[in-house]
Protein backbone atom coordinates (compact mmCIF):
# COMPACT_ATOMS: atom_id res chain seq x y z
CA UNK A 1 0.00 0.00 0.00
CA UNK A 2 1.65 3.24 -1.12
CA UNK A 3 0.26 5.61 1.48
CA UNK A 4 -0.43 3.99 4.84
CA UNK A 5 -3.46 5.53 6.53
CA UNK A 6 -2.53 6.94 9.88
CA UNK A 7 -5.45 8.96 11.23
CA UNK A 8 -9.17 8.46 10.97
CA UNK A 9 -11.70 11.07 12.01
CA UNK A 10 -14.97 9.80 13.42
CA UNK A 11 -17.84 12.31 13.35
CA UNK A 12 -20.97 11.31 15.25
CA UNK A 13 -23.24 13.02 17.78
CA UNK A 14 -24.09 9.71 19.47
CA UNK A 15 -21.62 8.87 22.24
CA UNK A 16 -22.46 5.17 22.26
CA UNK A 17 -21.96 4.89 18.49
CA UNK A 18 -18.67 6.77 18.85
CA UNK A 19 -17.46 4.35 21.52
CA UNK A 20 -18.54 1.26 19.57
CA UNK A 21 -17.09 2.44 16.27
CA UNK A 22 -13.86 3.68 17.87
CA UNK A 23 -13.46 0.24 19.48
CA UNK A 24 -14.08 -1.51 16.16
CA UNK A 25 -11.56 0.77 14.41
CA UNK A 26 -9.00 0.10 17.16
CA UNK A 27 -9.48 -3.66 16.74
CA UNK A 28 -8.81 -3.44 12.99
CA UNK A 29 -5.36 -1.90 13.58
CA UNK A 30 -5.88 0.01 10.31
CA UNK A 31 -5.16 3.40 11.89
CA UNK A 32 -2.66 4.76 14.37
CA UNK A 33 -4.99 7.40 15.72
CA UNK A 34 -8.70 8.15 15.96
CA UNK A 35 -9.80 11.78 16.04
CA UNK A 36 -13.24 11.90 17.63
CA UNK A 37 -15.65 14.74 16.88
CA UNK A 38 -19.17 14.96 18.25
CA UNK A 39 -20.40 17.31 15.55
CA UNK A 40 -19.69 18.49 12.05
CA UNK A 41 -18.74 21.89 13.49
CA UNK A 42 -16.16 20.33 15.80
CA UNK A 43 -14.66 18.45 12.86
CA UNK A 44 -14.49 21.53 10.63
CA UNK A 45 -12.94 23.55 13.45
CA UNK A 46 -10.29 20.86 13.91
CA UNK A 47 -9.52 20.63 10.18
CA UNK A 48 -9.35 24.42 9.77
CA UNK A 49 -7.11 24.70 12.82
CA UNK A 50 -4.61 22.19 11.40
CA UNK A 51 -5.05 22.76 7.65
CA UNK A 52 -1.43 23.95 7.37
CA UNK A 53 -0.18 21.15 9.58
CA UNK A 54 -0.82 18.02 7.44
CA UNK A 55 0.50 15.51 9.97
CA UNK A 56 -2.35 16.50 12.33
CA UNK A 57 -5.03 16.05 9.68
CA UNK A 58 -7.07 12.89 9.20
CA UNK A 59 -6.37 10.57 6.26
CA UNK A 60 -9.93 9.24 6.27
CA UNK A 61 -13.27 10.47 7.64
CA UNK A 62 -16.23 8.44 8.88
CA UNK A 63 -19.24 10.73 8.89
CA UNK A 64 -22.61 10.09 10.52
CA UNK A 65 -25.55 11.24 8.40
CA UNK A 66 -28.13 12.01 11.06
CA UNK A 67 -26.84 14.68 13.43
CA UNK A 68 -28.54 17.74 14.93
CA UNK A 69 -27.49 21.22 13.77
CA UNK A 70 -25.43 19.99 10.79
CA UNK A 71 -26.21 16.63 9.21
CA UNK A 72 -23.73 14.65 7.14
CA UNK A 73 -24.86 16.15 3.84
CA UNK A 74 -24.64 19.71 5.17
CA UNK A 75 -21.18 18.84 6.47
CA UNK A 76 -20.13 17.82 2.95
CA UNK A 77 -21.19 21.25 1.67
CA UNK A 78 -18.64 22.78 4.05
CA UNK A 79 -16.10 20.02 3.36
CA UNK A 80 -15.99 20.79 -0.35
CA UNK A 81 -14.92 24.36 0.45
CA UNK A 82 -11.76 23.12 2.16
CA UNK A 83 -8.49 23.20 0.17
CA UNK A 84 -8.42 20.51 -2.52
CA UNK A 85 -4.96 19.47 -1.32
CA UNK A 86 -6.77 18.14 1.75
CA UNK A 87 -10.07 16.92 0.26
CA UNK A 88 -8.36 15.02 -2.56
CA UNK A 89 -6.29 13.03 -0.08
CA UNK A 90 -8.93 12.44 2.60
CA UNK A 91 -11.84 10.24 1.46
CA UNK A 92 -15.13 10.30 3.36
CA UNK A 93 -17.34 7.30 4.13
CA UNK A 94 -20.80 8.03 5.50
CA UNK A 95 -22.31 6.06 8.35
CA UNK A 96 -25.99 5.53 8.90
CA UNK A 97 -28.11 3.40 11.18
CA UNK A 98 -30.91 3.42 8.62
CA UNK A 99 -30.11 2.74 5.02
CA UNK A 100 -32.63 5.14 3.56
CA UNK A 101 -32.75 4.91 -0.23
CA UNK A 102 -32.65 8.71 -0.58
CA UNK A 103 -29.54 8.85 1.62
CA UNK A 104 -27.88 6.09 -0.39
CA UNK A 105 -28.55 7.99 -3.63
CA UNK A 106 -27.32 11.29 -2.16
CA UNK A 107 -24.19 9.65 -0.76
CA UNK A 108 -23.41 7.90 -4.06
CA UNK A 109 -23.90 11.17 -5.94
CA UNK A 110 -21.40 13.03 -3.76
CA UNK A 111 -17.89 13.11 -5.23
CA UNK A 112 -16.27 13.12 -1.77
CA UNK A 113 -18.09 10.03 -0.51
CA UNK A 114 -16.47 6.66 -1.19
CA UNK A 115 -19.22 4.58 0.43
CA UNK A 116 -22.24 4.61 2.71
CA UNK A 117 -21.77 2.13 5.55
CA UNK A 118 -24.36 0.78 7.94
CA UNK A 119 -23.85 1.17 11.68
CA UNK A 120 -22.25 -0.41 13.55
CA UNK A 121 -19.10 -0.60 11.48
CA UNK A 122 -18.08 -3.96 10.09
CA UNK A 123 -14.28 -4.30 10.30
CA UNK A 124 -13.99 -6.18 6.99
CA UNK A 125 -16.00 -3.48 5.19
CA UNK A 126 -13.70 -0.78 6.55
CA UNK A 127 -10.62 -2.76 5.58
CA UNK A 128 -12.00 -3.25 2.05
CA UNK A 129 -12.63 0.48 1.69
CA UNK A 130 -9.13 1.39 2.70
CA UNK A 131 -7.38 -1.01 0.36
Amino acid sequence: MPNELKKIMLIDDNEIDLKINARIITLTSLFDEIIICQSGEESLDYINKYIHNPEKLPDFILLDIQMPEMDGFEYLEHYKQLPSTFTSSCPVAMLSSTLDFGDIKRAEANVYVVKLLKKPLIPTELAELIK
